[in-house]
């Protein structure tokens, strides 16, 4: 058996390097090389858990029914910015059915938000804020119940748009004012100033984009039950530990008496990364009133109250010289982080894509009495990557150079802010496929100079950056049984992104048994080994390689007891399709089946860890989308033809769910290009978009031609599978190569989004009238 030692390890989440310790093996198990030919990774495999999703047997959180179960619904405020007075519940649980009323004044203050309020805090700071919580014998007469406390507030003054919170006289989030920290992130390096001065070109511009909401298919619920003192919760949520240690540290109570069970979810995005306030509250009802709780969040809730991506407004200032080098670049920010506290930074991939020497970074978090914001897939990569490749558009079509030979031009092999070298980077043969994909020659010269029709046809494209190596801790336990059947367990998520399947392949490929042979059971705190979240891209690359060295060490191990069976040293055995066989004499052998009989054992069990990341390098995953869209110039309406996406995201382990995830968000980045915004009333404080017919997201109809090109094999730096992170890099070019086609189609720059036919029609007007 290999052997462990405790190692610390860094990994990239929600904008902020964390640091890590973990037990991991000091020996490389067969690692899986690029040239090694891989007879079911890498194969596009159908799902495992497809079968139980399109049949209606997936048991999500909102399916889980259990006897004598109450409902519970939150009443919330319904001003933007209040205290409340006082609060009488007497009338309310008067009503028949209602079982229990939690609020502030009647349970003990659990701390939030980073300690910044509470689980109820009488200082609502958002229309959609918790006041109090009731559990009835159904969801009917919660309602109903809700409307029955009489709550006195003293409404209190409120701001809901950035700019004027970051103004003197503003209405106060906090006493320290809006501005989170009270000061803005800044980041430098070489002389701006000199940076500038040597450019030949300086191009300034503006760009701001909107607030978007997750709205998953599925909505945020839990389930909570106690059995005498240990309580099992049900929760869509895409960290099981986490909202165990969540309800551990709310609750008081050892963790060894809670489990979190997450089998399928329906979405996520980035919302069910953090606990929400009614897993808590269901735990709280239920030990109250004895028996399970069941919270299950309406589209309303979900659009006021679990999460956002934050709003921006960017304004920045690029320098070059006449041959494309980039000599100076310059941005500066602000955004909406909500009511509480979490960061709307957008500048890094400003700061890494490009080769630039003087860079300067200056960006504010603000908050509004409105929704907190949440990580939303990509977080700062999507509104950041917009604002950078336009503005680098322009610098080139200044310089009259092309934009791609210009991105070209500005290419590093190396990490600019740690000034380390990418263990891979495949950026420029993506570039390549990408453009004789789109067809890049057809590009209008100059933008604006299409067919002289109404309908306007473009090219446009950008660049993406992400993290995605994910890194320890992430652990995974085989358990394989004599009949050559085995069970894969880890404590992961699968987000409905094929954790289940690539985690079958991996063992299948290793151990050579069939995958229908292989049960993955994943998404238990009480059964499962510790991994971490599914979320920015990190549940491939941290999980598959644990699953490969469990599957190793059970390889190794069933070679030694064949060893000892056969009586043979183990270097002259090999180990083939459940079989260990002399290498002399292969009329010696033994299968799974009698090793493990012959052992006496019924089961062998090993447990396998995720390696540390590589000290001295930088890990990122990296690619494009080459974008051809049509604009209809009488009626405004923008409609995407193709996206080519080409992507350096390591091995693949499934082209099949790798494509899915692609094609997913490139319809989410179209979306946030051309459709979705939450809008507030500026007057009133409320949230005018609660529901997915005011909320625009894309059909079928707006979904166009998608190709998808991986440029990349094994990255074996990182880890003995190679494999880096692609549910991030599908969304952030999406909107920037948007953008610059719908600019090449019409010769008129969209600089806010969403691109709506509204915005289109009046710059065209602009330009028609400048």
């Amino acid at each position: 058996m290999p052997a462990r030692k405790i190692v610390k390890s860094k990994f990239f989440v929600e904008e902020d390097f964390v640091e890590t310790i973990a037990e991991v093996s000091t020996e490389e198990t067969g690692p899986w090389k690029p040239e090694k030919k891989l007879k079911v990774v890498g194969k596009p495999t159908p799902r495992v858990d497809g079968y139980d999703k399109v049949s209606g047997t997936a048991l999500y959180t909102l399916d889980v029914e259990l006897p004598n179960m109450a409902a519970a619904k939150t009443l919330r405020c319904p001003h933007p910015h209040a205290r409340v007075i006082s609060m009488d519940i007497g009338e309310a649980q008067k009503l028949p059915g209602v079982l229990a009323i939690i609020t502030h004044k009647n349970i003990p203050q659990i701390p939030w938000y980073g300690n910044t309020s509470y689980l109820f805090d009488p200082h609502l700071r958002y229309l959609g804020d918790e006041v109090a919580c009731v559990a009835a014998e159904s969801e009917q007469i919660a309602v109903e119940a809700l409307a029955l406390i009489k709550v006195e507030y003293k409404v209190l003054p409120f701001v809901v748009d950035v700019e004027k919170a970051m103004k003197p006289g503003a209405p106060k989030i906090y006493e320290n004012g809006n501005i989170q920290g009270g000061k803005p992130s800044i980041y430098e390096r070489g002389d701006i100033e000199k940076g500038f001065k040597e450019a030949d070109v300086v191009v300034e511009d503006t760009f701001t984009t909107q607030v978007a909401v997750h709205n998953p298919s599925e909505g945020h619920c839990s389930v909570a039950n106690w059995d005498g003192d240990r309580l099992t919760v049900w929760d869509s949520t895409q960290y099981i530990f986490g909202v165990r240690d969540a309800l551990v540290a709310s609750l008081k109570i050892p963790a060894s008496k809670v489990r979190v069970i997450k089998k399928y979810m329906g979405g996520g995005f980035g919302s069910k990364l953090a606990t929400g306030k009614y897993t808590i509250m269901a735990a709280l009802l239920a030990k109250q009133i004895g028996r399970p709780v069941k919270i299950a969040l309406d589209r309303k809730e979900l659009n006021l109250a679990v999460g956002n991506r934050p709003n921006s407004v960017q304004k920045l200032k690029v320098g070059a010289k006449k041959d494309g080098t980039l000599t100076a670049m310059f941005h500066y920010s602000y955004g909406t982080v909500g009511a509480y506290p979490y960061g709307a930074g957008c500048s890094w991939p400003f700061r890494t894509v490009y080769k630039c020497d003087n860079v300067k970074t200056e960006e504010y978090s603000v908050h509004i009495n409105a929704g907190p914001g949440r990580p939303m897939r990509a977080p700062g990569h999507v509104q950041g990557t917009f604002a950078m490749d336009s503005i680098i558009d322009e610098a080139a079509e200044k310089i009259g150079m092309d934009s791609l030979e210009l991105r070209m031009k500005n290419y590093t092999d190396k990490d600019q802010v740690h000034n380390l070298p990418y263990t891979s980077k495949r950026l420029i043969e993506a570039y390549k496929k990408g453009a004789e994909a789109i067809g890049w020659h057809r590009r209008n010269h100059p933008a604006g100079s299409a067919n002289k029709g109404p309908l306007k046809r473009g090219i446009g494209m950008a660049t993406q950056i992400w993290w995605g190596a994910g890194g320890p801790p992430a652990y995974a336990t085989i358990k394989l049984n004599r009949d050559g059947s085995a069970r894969v367990i880890a404590g992961t998520q699968d987000i409905g992104t094929g954790t289940y399947t690539f985690m079958s392949q991996v063992a299948s490929e290793v151990l050579e048994i069939p995958i229908d042979k292989i049960t993955v059971i994943l998404g238990d705190t009480g059964a499962c080994p510790f991994c971490s979240l599914s979320g920015g891209s990190l549940t491939t690359p941290s999980v598959s390689p644990a699953v490969h060295d469990a599957a190793e060490q059970m390889k190794a191990k069933l070679i030694s007891g064949a060893a000892a069976i056969l009586e043979l040293p183990e270097d002259q055995l090999r180990y083939e399709k459940g079989t260990v066989i002399s290498k002399k004499d292969p009329t010696k052998k033994i299968t799974i089946s009698d090793i493990i009989g012959k052992m006496r054992e019924r089961v062998l069990v090993t447990t396998g860890a995720r390696n540390p990341n590589p000290e001295g390098y930088a890990i990122n995953s990296f690619g494009t989308q080459f974008v051809e869209v049509e604009v209809d110039t009488e009626t405004g309406k923008v409609r995407v033809l193709k996206i080519a996406a080409a992507y350096d995201v390591g091995r693949v382990l499934n082209p099949k769910t790798a494509k899915n995830q692609v094609y997913g968000g490139v319809m989410q980045g179209l979306s946030f290009a051309l459709m979705e915004q939450r809008v507030i009333d500026q007057q009133t404080g409320k949230v005018l978009t609660t529901n997915m017919h005011d909320y625009k997201i894309p059909t079928i109809k707006d979904t166009p031609e998608i190709e998808v090109y991986i440029v990349s094999d094994a990255d074996t730096l990182i880890s003995s599978v190679g494999a880096k992170g692609i549910g991030e890099p599908a969304i952030i070019p999406t909107a920037g190569a948007i953008a610059n086609a719908v600019y090449n189609a019409i010769g008129v720059r969209l600089k806010s989004l969403p691109i709506t036919p509204d915005k289109v029609l009046t710059a065209l007007q602009n330009k028609t009238n400048a």
